[in-house]
């Protein structure tokens, strides 16, 4: 089955109904997708199809079809996307383990939304759990980028 991964068209041999999350971490070797929950409800394996958070966990590689998957390591070659240097700038992970997830979810509201409030950031943003408890510093590096986005 053919599936376009940060813009490469990668060709895995895997049943159809394997995980997206598992095809991109075990037969693409790219670790930055998580797995939290495995139910889609920890937002740990976020990834965007064709711009939309989705949970990696839960989609099966055949739902992929021509769409395009970005995963975190698409994000930016370098750590330069405004996101990640606003999570460093407000020292926003702690154990880090939700952290790729999380940005790919704010991601997909600035794509959206360019100056979201702290409510429509606290919305987009509910289906991802922090152990941490970091939400504060992860609302102000989402406004941070939004800000710098603009500029």
């Amino acid at each position: 089955m053919k599936i376009t991964v940060n813009g490469k068209q990668r060709t895995v041999d895997v049943e159809p109904d394997t995980p997206l999350l598992w095809v991109l971490r075990d037969e693409l070797a790219m670790r930055g997708t998580k797995f939290g929950c495995g139910a889609g409800l920890c937002g740990a394996c976020t990834v965007h199809m064709d711009g939309k958070a989705m949970r990696a966990c839960v989609l099966p590689v055949s739902a992929v079809g021509d769409a395009e998957i970005r995963t975190i390591e698409g994000l930016s070659e370098d750590g330069s996307h405004p996101l990640q240097q606003a999570w460093a700038d407000h020292n926003v992970p702690q154990c880090g383990y939700c952290q790729s997830g999380q940005i790919m979810s704010a991601a997909a509201l600035l794509a959206v939304n360019a100056m979201p409030s702290d409510e429509e950031i606290d919305t987009a943003m509910a289906g991802n759990i922090c152990r941490c408890g970091t939400y504060p510093r992860i609302r102000a590096a989402i406004r941070q980028a939004a800000e710098a986005e603009q500029s």
